[in-house]
């Protein structure tokens, strides 16, 4: 499928216009992707999120919406943060999964970015499995008009991972 790839690596490395953070609802960092996202910007990064929490999200960031701000010392320009649904506190509508990343496909394309690197949101330590994860991800980026984005990538970061996305994009392709 033209302008969607899987690519397994890690996400913090990805030189597109902005990559997606699976971000906790503070905005301030945590471990995974969050906590890799938030060591490798640096410190201005803390900062544009800590802005975010005093002004626009003092309550937090929504689970299945998303907000983004510059890339810090990250080699692209925007991290576009998403809060994904959390199956350990009963969060199993697969359509919050699906908004983080229509909402982040929209903050996107407000900001005019051609190229985006997704992980595997709510994968790993929000009790998702990855099949499913790579399913709905793909899925709704692909029925998501993405109007000026050119390349749609996701990183998931470990083999098995690469393998439930490679799999469910050939189920997609297929369809």
């Amino acid at each position: 499928m033209a302008g969607i790839e899987i690519v397994q690596g890690d996400i913090t490395t990805q030189a597109v216009d902005a990559i997606v953070n699976a971000a906790n609802s503070s905005l301030m960092g945590g471990g995974g992707v969050d906590g890799a996202i938030h060591r490798a910007a640096g410190p201005t990064l803390r900062e544009e999120c800590r802005h975010l929490r005093a002004t626009d999200y003092p309550e937090g960031l929504p689970v299945g919406d998303a907000v983004a701000t510059g890339a810090g010392d990250l080699p692209c320009r925007y991290v576009i943060h998403t809060v994904g649904p959390n199956r350990h506190e009963g969060q199993i509508d697969p359509r919050l999964l699906a908004s983080c990343y229509t909402r982040a496909l929209d903050v996107a394309q407000q900001l005019g970015v051609r190229t985006i690197a997704f992980p595997a949101v709510s994968a790993g330590a929000y009790g998702w499995k990855v099949a499913d994860v790579a399913r709905i991800a793909l899925g709704t980026v692909a029925a998501h008009p993405r109007d000026g984005i050119d390349l749609v990538r996701f990183v998931p970061y470990d083999p098995t991972s690469c393998v439930a996305f490679e799999a469910a994009f050939a189920g997609l392709a297929a369809s």
